[in-house]
């Protein structure tokens, strides 16, 4: 694969825990602190690559919106168009990072990779986990092995690519996982870059403005264990266009949400089904109020995409004016299972 000719990594710093500091409060809570310079400064060792340091936000990531995600991706995107730049890293709080980074990928149309990662120590922390992940994400922003696979995840030197991927770890070092589509890479601890599997990559969606009017609101709705459809009815009264069910199983519900997802559809709220199992895809199989009845109550299968990415592809593909059948095609797209028949 032939080099690419930009000089150097631009790094956008969003906050996160590789920013926070917990001796900065009274009550030794932990908040965003330190800017992008001072990230980096914590580098035991030289990088990889010369660094640009943009200073985006500093924050919690469970604090971001869908519109501060757009922002983020709006400036990698300026940044993916300096012919200088080899490739972006994010430095972005891990419990949103599965977000940010699937709408990164979701609307990426460059080789240069955009690397995400973050931490799990905080930056006083005697022993910080940040400034490894970071090393390692510069070495794959800027390395060739990683030219053409969109938006990652590097984190305790595995690279996890953004369709996918989710936190599985409150606390642990090794925070994230790809059930579905497994580890794509990692770097070793001599900052090799090792690429084991190219994952598929689609026609990028466009990013659409940051929103300056209201954002168009997407919910989360639960399934469970005698559920009824107040909750879900509540989202559409509060002016929800778009609901994501996390379904039980393979995508099942029962005949209660089933009406009440009939009933948002009746009034023009997109409903997908996602599922609360970490694996696999969400097929409709069952009656009784299960997935066949959502599917007739007008809901719209995630197939692979667990409830968090969903919410993303839904609150793009809405802000983008898409319409109900639009969108059940970018669900089949972006949550098909056709790539599992090559890693499995």
């Amino acid at each position: 694969m032939p080099d690419r000719a930009g000089t150097h990594v631009v790094l956008l710093a969003t906050g996160g825990t590789i920013s926070s500091r917990a001796r900065l409060t009274e009550d030794g809570a932990a908040v965003a602190a330190d800017g992008g310079a001072q990230v980096l400064d914590s580098l035991t060792n030289p990088p990889a690559y010369p660094v640009r340091v943009v200073d985006v936000v500093c924050e919690g990531s469970y604090l971001l919106t869908f519109g501060d995600m757009v922002t983020i991706c709006a400036q990698i995107k300026i940044a993916i168009a300096d012919p200088s730049v080899r490739g972006v890293v994010v430095t972005h709080g891990t419990d949103t990072m599965e977000e940010t980074a699937f709408l990164a990928d979701l609307t990426h149309d460059d080789e240069s990779p955009v690397v995400f990662t973050g931490a799990q120590k905080s930056a006083d922390a005697a022993d910080p986990d940040g400034p490894g992940n970071l090393a390692a994400a510069i070495a794959v922003a800027g390395s060739r092995e990683s030219a053409g696979l969109g938006s990652l995840i590097v984190f305790a030197g595995e690279i996890f690519s953004a369709r996918g991927v989710r936190k599985a770890q409150t606390f642990a070092l090794d925070a994230f996982t790809n059930p579905d589509f497994g580890v794509a890479g990692f770097v070793t601890a001599n900052g090799e870059v090792v690429i084991n599997h190219r994952n598929e990559r689609m026609s990028p969606l466009p990013l659409p403005l940051v929103p300056t009017r209201q954002a168009q609101r997407v919910d989360v709705v639960s399934a469970y264990p005698g559920a009824d459809g107040i909750l879900l009815l509540a989202s559409v009264s509060a002016g929800a266009s778009g609901i994501v069910l996390q379904a039980t199983g393979s995508g099942n519900a029962n005949p209660a949400l089933c009406a009440a997802v009939a009933a948002a559809i009746e009034r023009d709220t997109v409903v997908v089904t996602s599922t609360r199992v970490s694996a696999g895809p969400v097929i409709p199989v069952y009656g009784a109020g299960g997935g066949r009845d959502l599917i007739v109550a007008g809901a719209i299968p995630a197939g692979l995409l667990r409830p968090s990415q969903s919410m993303i592809l839904l609150s793009l593909l809405l802000h983008l004016d898409r319409d109900h059948d639009e969108i059940a095609q970018a669900f089949a797209l972006h949550g098909s299972t056709t790539e599992l028949s090559h890693l499995h």
